[in-house]
């Protein structure tokens, strides 16, 4: 055989298994001149006992072995250390040796009897390369698989939170959208640069008197709430959007006035704008102050009423007497009883200005007649309604009505009260009808209009304040 070469010190365990002992002795000589940890063995059974205490990077084994062959044995150290590189010594003609040993144990190399030192120790050094390599790779397999199962572990975590966090945006957006749709006050979101509206909720598509579904194609808001082609007059939209600053306007449609408020979303380029009418708020003021004027006028006519009922008295009982003349000429006498009429007349006028100026107290009940106290408040209301030409009221009462206990003044207000609001309701025309009866053991009185009547929406919060 020919000297071995040197190889590089690598630290590396080695197991030579073959039956003949100078063959081994052979082999020892030329392995040990690399720093390697070698352990023989005779027979195959030996190498399976060393293998229980003893873990071989490199197996080399002849394929003739008493009992069990070499294949036989690589395949247990297969079996036992799959990582180990197994090498076969064999004869030139153990060809069906190749052939089991290729099939059944995956051999790492061959090396044929007689061997080359050098060949045999680069062979040798390539399987603990080959074995490097393995340890390698198995290592980064598991470090791939450990890493893979953590990557789908926190993948399943993140898609949980995703779905979680999904769930919550779909239950946050629902919440928002049914908050939206709620409120009674007409709300959208409008984008400045066109005036587009981007959302809005069910009160705004009521007042514009479409579908929200219209709102598909995001029109604008002055055509869509409107009709209009061109925006509102005074729009404060475009300059509350640049400007950050909240906005109002006063927007007047088909006689009905709304407070636009806009609430400016900057950096989006858009607005959250919210329609309050007041119209009918401004009505109520108007009438409130009306009332009050009249209630001052009434006070105003109370005073007047007590300076002119002296003389009043005087014209009236000097006309009575000058009647009762002996004498008198007939002209004379239908003159009297034109100013006699005229003073009873006055008369009934300041009376009733007296009882309904009078302030009430607390405590203030008698007993009064409802009919009187109908006929009073009418007959100061046609005044008033002289103004409505096409308005007219019809008196309707029942006889013999037994007396009330409680505030005359205050239930003519309260009469008068419903006249003025029948007279709203009609608009300029029609009829306002007053009746009074009896039920029982109760009277009561009632006021009607052929007005257009309250929406039927509104009926259920008649009384609310």
């Amino acid at each position: 055989m020919e000297p071995a070469l040197k190889m590089s010190p690598a630290q590396g365990r080695l197991l030579v298994v073959d039956d003949e002992e100078n063959i081994l002795k052979s082999l020892r000589r030329v392995l040990r001149t690399q720093d390697w940890e070698i352990r023989t063995a005779l027979d195959g059974e030996r190498g399976l006992k060393i293998l229980e205490q003893f873990t071989p990077e490199v197996v080399i084994s002849d394929f003739r072995l008493p009992g069990m062959n070499g294949a036989d044995f690589l395949q247990h150290v297969k079996q036992r250390i799959p990582l180990a590189q197994r090498i076969m010594l064999t004869g030139h003609a153990d060809q069906r040796a190749i052939e089991e040993a290729i099939n059944r144990s995956e051999i790492f190399r061959f090396i044929a009897k007689p061997w080359n030192d050098s060949a045999l120790l680069l062979t040798v050094q390539s399987a603990f390369e080959q074995y490097a390599v393995q340890v390698e790779n198995h290592r980064l397999q598991e470090v791939t698989r450990s890493q893979n199962e953590e990557l789908k572990a926190l993948n399943a975590e993140l898609e949980e939170r995703v779905q979680q966090r999904t769930r919550l945006l779909v239950v946050a957006k629902r919440e928002w959208e049914l908050s939206f749709d709620s409120l009674d006050l007409p709300l959208a979101v409008v984008r400045g640069a066109d005036y587009s509206v981007r959302r809005a909720n069910v009160a705004y598509a009521r007042v514009a008197g479409r579908p929200v579904q219209g709102l598909g194609q995001n029109p604008p808001c002055h055509q869509f709430l409107f009709g209009r082609n061109s925006p509102c007059t005074g729009c404060p939209m475009k300059a509350a959007i640049s400007s950050g600053k909240e906005g109002r306007a006063e927007i007047q449609h088909k006689g009905r006035i709304y407070v636009l408020d806009v609430y400016p979303m900057a950096e989006e380029g858009q607005a959250v704008c919210a329609y309050r009418d007041v119209t009918d708020e401004r009505t109520m003021t108007a009438r409130l102050v009306e009332t009050e004027k009249m209630a001052a006028v009434g006070q105003l006519a109370g005073g007047v009423a007590h300076e002119i009922n002296n003389p009043l008295a005087g014209i009236l009982t000097f006309a009575q007497l000058m009647k009762r003349d002996a004498g008198r000429a007939r002209s004379d006498l239908d003159s009297l009883q034109l100013i006699e009429e005229s003073a009873l007349r006055c008369k009934r006028i300041v009376e009733s200005l007296l009882q309904f100026s009078r302030r009430s107290q607390e405590g203030d009940r008698r007993p009064f007649d409802l009919n009187r106290c109908v006929d009073d408040a009418a007959f100061l209301f046609r005044a008033q309604l002289r103004k409505v030409p096409e308005a007219s009221l019809d008196v309707v009462t029942r006889a013999e009505l037994p007396p009330v206990i409680g505030d005359t003044g205050q239930m003519g207000q309260v009469l008068l009260n419903l006249l003025q609001n029948g007279l709203y309701a009609l608009e300029g025309k029609g009829t306002l009808s007053v009746t009074t009866g009896q039920r029982d053991t109760h009277v009561f009185f009632s006021v009607q209009d052929s007005g257009t009547g309250i929406e039927a929406s509104l009926l259920q919060r008649i009384f609310e304040p």
